[in-house]
């Protein structure tokens, strides 16, 4: 069954998941990113970015475009639509809606700022996941 897990007050969403991506990779990790197409080019911005002398491999995947061979070894990857058959363990959620295919991912992190529309769409996306029975682990982000 899929883990899942809330990041709650998260003050910057690119920047943090930028900063758990980084995490991830270092731990030979393969995660899939989802959300809607402009969440998703900010990240891809903010990727680029991040770090001066550490890159974060990353593709963008658009909804229903085909990944070349060369490519499906890339560990990170900003998808519209995730599919669960990419080889990756973990789904992180930008999105406001539970991403379709989700139960296809070992884990589920879903990663909520502090604007009060995203803390209501993230209670609504708890609901559903408690509903079905997930286990779902809270983490407070205290930024320092």
């Amino acid at each position: 069954m899929t883990e899942i897990s809330f990041h709650f007050n998260v003050p910057d969403r690119a920047l943090y998941a930028c900063r758990l991506l980084r995490k991830a990779t270092r731990r030979r990790a393969r995660i899939a990113v989802t959300g809607d197409p402009a969440t998703l080019a900010v990240l891809d911005r903010q990727l680029w970015e991040f770090d001066p002398v550490e890159f974060i491999p990353h593709l963008r995947v658009s909804r229903g475009q085909p990944v070349t061979a060369r490519l499906r070894a890339t560990p990170v990857w900003l998808v519209e639509a995730p599919t669960g058959e990419d080889g990756h363990e973990v789904l992180v959620n930008l999105g406001a809606e539970p991403p379709v295919g989700f139960e296809s991912y070992a884990k589920l992190i879903e990663i909520v700022s502090t604007s009060d529309a995203e803390r209501e769409a993230a209670r609504s996306r708890w609901r559903h996941y408690a509903k079905r029975g997930y286990p779902i682990a809270r983490h407070e982000v205290v930024e320092t």
